[in-house]
């Protein structure tokens, strides 16, 4: 676009032969009178505009139907590019061709045989608005050069965007932009709160150096190559729907959404069904490894279209975090949810790890080890039991803080964001019996009541401790019990949910992509990859079932003495009443039956009957 005589016909010839795409001329479609009216001096109005401007949006969409195009046209107006960019907004890119008034009334009286004289060039610069987010060329430049300039401006978009610059958003940039990929960041401007967050992040890392920085979503969608690729790194819940109902205006069809925070898995599926029918893909991913994860390679869980995910794979796969093996832990986990599923179970599982971590650190306070002693017994258990929590656990307990532990300081109240919760009723609503998850929960529950906690204590005696009698290799074996349980349930409740939504995952797959990168990470996880080869059940493996039988005691053990000498630990001992129940051949569910039969008549089935009948008893 450019006042005529500035080049646009050569130019646009040019780099439509470059980019081998058609070239059009916007002046081959003006109609009769607009070329009379021109021809006799006269300027045209906006009325004489309007029809030639939308038959050349027209001929735009039909060829974006294809592989595009290039079109030539003053286009001197905000408002005539618009009517020109109409339902391609995201789809087009404006090339302003710009020179001085008397160099482009020399080029128009050069020019023979055209209708437009350079009597009327004035009434053109007058007219002229120029365009914001437009590639602009200075005209005295050759042709050669000119052309080199725009397809490197064209080129030069960036393959990734990141919608979110909070702390996960911030590192997953970094992440990118180490790993030799061109982005685009953006962040919200809100006056006074936070302005130029995009601007500022990008000036403060070298990596970032080429990463494009916006607080503007129009400009920041248009930075980036089509089919867009764009992930949100935003609260989850209302404002994942606020920020897509932001984004489609300015989006394209193929252009795929990237939900990478801890949405609720059937909001994904909402979602994703929602977003099918404008053609924009959606994809739920879970994201673990925290914030040092997301710098370094998280645990990545994608689900959705599997189209759409080969088209981000590249992105997503080279960013994560790598097995054993060197293989990415990210991989395409099923269709709708199920990614978000899994990453919400992986955060059951960490609360039941985490529980079970301050539940021994408990006991071994009790046997009257000081913060340091125990860190030492948690260190010597990494051989037997490794993980990233231990690790980080051990490392808790050595941090002073002046002459005294830190964690001595920390108000005994436990925060949780949610996915605790959901995956206890997703136990629920399944009718899966997550026990551990929902204990681990719980507990954080009851913390938070701390001043009611202080004020009971007063009224009930508790033992303190001294008496109690168990090794710290019986308090190691006990969790490593209560561990083996913990995965067992988390794994059984993804098993059930692939049964029941037909997703098909692939349960030693999930395995692998956590033994690195995750919160969860450990050498268990590790053998659970090929346990999970050849069962969808651990506690059926024969090497776990001689572990299960051979630490059992020693959690029988831990649990009995701990109760005896008043120490809280509701995961541990949930873990054995769980054993017991799921390995009881007959269980006294039977009165529970008999019991519904007799207040609410609901029947009941019985053993010396194999046909299947329902049996109700007058019970007085």
């Amino acid at each position: 676009m450019g006042v005529s005589g500035c080049g646009k016909s050569t130019i646009g010839k040019l780099l439509a032969q470059e980019l081998n795409i058609p070239f059009f001329d916007g002046d081959d479609f003006h109609p009769k009178n607009n070329i009379a009216k021109m021809s006799s001096g006269k300027a045209l109005n906006d009325d004489d505009r309007l029809g030639w401007l939308q038959t050349l949006n027209k001929l735009a969409i039909k060829q974006l139907g294809d592989k595009g195009c290039v079109i030539v046209c003053s286009a001197l107006k905000e408002s005539y590019r618009n009517i020109l960019k109409t339902n391609i907004e995201c789809s087009s890119k404006w090339v302003f061709l710009n020179g001085s008034f008397k160099q482009i009334r020399e080029r128009i009286n050069a020019r023979k045989g055209h209708f437009m004289s350079s009597d009327l060039l004035k009434s053109q610069f007058d007219t002229l608005e120029e365009p914001k987010n437009s590639i602009e060329i200075d005209i005295s430049l050759s042709p050669g050069k000119i052309i080199k300039k725009i397809k490197k401006e064209l080129m030069n978009n960036s393959e990734f965007g990141l919608f979110g610059l909070g702390v996960m958003g911030k590192s997953l940039c970094r992440n990118l932009a180490n790993n030799g990929f061109k982005i685009s960041m953006f962040n919200r401007h809100v006056d006074g709160v936070e302005e130029d967050v995009a601007k500022d992040f990008k000036n403060q890392y070298s990596e970032l150096s080429e990463a494009e920085a916006y607080d503007d979503i129009s400009a920041f969608v248009n930075s980036l190559q089509q089919p867009r690729r764009i992930m949100l790194m935003v609260n989850a819940g209302k404002t994942i729907d606020y920020v897509i109902e932001d984004l489609l205006p300015h989006l394209s069809e193929n252009d795929i959404i990237i939900d990478g925070g801890n949405s609720n898995y059937k909001k994904t599926k909402e979602r994703f069904d929602y977003l099918k029918p404008k053609g924009i893909h959606f994809i739920g991913t879970g994201v673990s490894g925290g914030e040092e994860g997301a710098l370094k390679g998280p645990s990545i869980m994608p689900s959705g279209d599997l189209d759409a995910y080969n088209n981000v794979k590249i992105f997503l796969e080279t960013i994560s975090a790598k097995d054993k093996n060197g293989k990415p832990c990210c991989t395409y986990v099923g269709p709708e949810g199920s990614g978000q599923f899994i990453k919400m179970v992986h955060n059951g599982v960490e609360y039941v790890e985490m529980q079970l971590l301050a539940e021994v650190s408990t006991i071994l306070e009790s046997l009257g080890q000081n913060p340091d002693e125990i860190a030492n017994t948690l260190e010597s258990w990494q051989d037997e039991a490794s993980s990233y929590l231990l690790e980080i656990t051990t490392n808790i307990f050595r941090k002073k803080e002046g002459d005294d532990w830190l964690v001595n300081k920390i108000l005994d109240k436990a925060g949780n964001k949610g996915t605790g919760n959901w995956t206890t009723i997703a136990s629920a609503e399944l009718g899966v019996p997550s026990t551990l998850i929902a204990s681990a929960l719980f507990s954080r529950y009851i913390s938070f009541y701390k001043e009611e906690r202080v004020e009971l204590n007063k009224n009930f005696e508790t033992v303190n401790g001294a008496e109690l009698n168990v090794t710290t290799k019986e308090i190691l074996e006990a969790y490593q019990f209560a561990r083996i349980v913990n995965h067992y349930q988390g794994f059984k409740l993804i098993s059930e949910a692939s049964n029941k939504s037909s997703w098909n995952l692939n349960l030693s797959e999930i395995a692998r992509i956590w033994t690195n990168g995750c919160i969860i990470r450990s050498s268990l996880m590790e053998d659970l990859v090929e346990v999970f080869k050849n069962t969808d059940n651990i506690l059926t493996n024969l090497e776990l079932i001689n572990l299960v039988k051979n630490y059992k005691p020693s959690a029988k053990k831990v649990v009995s003495q701990s109760i005896i000498n008043d120490i809280s630990m509701p995961a541990l001992s949930e873990s054995i009443q769980f054993l017991n129940g799921i390995t009881t051949e007959y269980a006294s569910a039977n009165i529970i039956q008999a019991q519904r039969d007799y207040f609410g008549a609901h029947t009941y089935k019985r053993l010396d009957d194999d046909s299947d009948k329902s049996y109700h008893t007058n019970w007085n």
